[in-house]
């Protein structure tokens, strides 16, 4: 059995522990629909605090209009010092793809400003080098929907890359199914996936070198505290960078955790303890 987890009542109990925070975006600051507003407040009071603030998300789509999408949902700038997604990792994998025909997964639109200023065409499976899979086509659809596209790809060897490797996400008050779990299952067929953003180390440098550059200064990683919602992204990959984590247990997790009723702390621990995270605490909501 794992020790329990720390009880804390917000950031604050932390905040002088870390000189930056790495903080998960969606399920953490907002649910899809609107901003969480005691989480916004608890970023700006960090940074009001002296300590800088990176987003890091696995979202995928470049940072630039993520911004706008922040603004929109009413999460002030003045929250955060940087963001990087999942989509600025991405778009270095299909780069290798220009001039040549990929086959797009997720919505038709949404994701386009992935592929700009990169020469590529968006073709059927028959004549395209690799399958990009940023979401699922519809919020509705489930992975299982897909295994007879992905036989064809699997028959023409196709690999994929995978913009977003979450398996579900929080919008509004339903869980939904994400391109990760999509990428699960075409690995489990035979399928070949490279897989972007969170828990890989690439997005992580890069959120640590942009907290760096907020910071002006070299920062120590055990000063470094990484907030998130999801065991298998954000407290894997916290694990493998080496930083702390403060654990979202109200958002893909709440139920199983009963984050707003009354939550079992051993639970907890056991639920986070595969990712070998170092977990300075836990919250149903990000607050200050």
């Amino acid at each position: 059995m794992t020790a329990p987890l720390p009880i804390i009542s917000g950031l604050s109990d932390l905040s002088g522990r870390y000189d930056a925070v790495l903080s998960d975006v969606w399920g953490v600051i907002h649910n899809g629909v609107a901003a969480f507003p005691e989480a916004v407040e608890a970023l700006r009071n960090f940074r009001q605090a002296g300590g800088k603030v990176v987003l890091i998300t696995n979202a995928p789509r470049p940072s630039a209009p993520l911004i706008a999408m922040l603004d929109r949902l009413d999460v002030p700038r003045d929250a955060y010092d940087s963001i990087v997604s999942s989509g600025d990792a991405t778009r270095s994998m299909i780069a290798r793809y220009r001039g040549k025909a990929i086959h797009h997964v997720g919505p038709p639109t949404e994701d386009d400003a992935l592929y700009e200023g990169l020469d590529l065409r968006r073709t059927g499976p028959e004549e395209a080098e690799v399958v990009v899979v940023t979401d699922l086509d519809t919020d509705d659809d489930t992975p299982e929907m897909y295994r007879e596209r992905a036989k064809y790809w699997l028959e023409r060897k196709l690999p994929m890359i995978c913009a977003n490797p979450d398996r579900v996400v929080e919008h509004g008050d339903q869980i939904i199914y994400c391109g990760g779990a999509l990428g699960d299952l075409y690995a489990a067929m035979g399928g070949m996936v490279h897989m972007a953003g969170k828990p890989y180390q690439p997005i992580y440098e890069e959120a640590f070198r942009l907290a760096e550059e907020a910071a002006g200064k070299s920062l120590d990683k055990s000063r470094v505290l990484a907030i998130g919602d999801s065991v298998r992204t954000d407290a894997t990959g916290a694990a493998q960078f080496g930083i702390d984590l403060l654990f979202i247990t109200g958002s893909i997790h709440a139920a199983e955790l009963d984050a707003f009723g009354k939550p079992d702390p051993q639970a907890i621990a056991d639920l986070i303890a595969p990712s070998r995270a170092r977990t300075a605490g836990y919250l149903p909501r990000l607050s200050w």
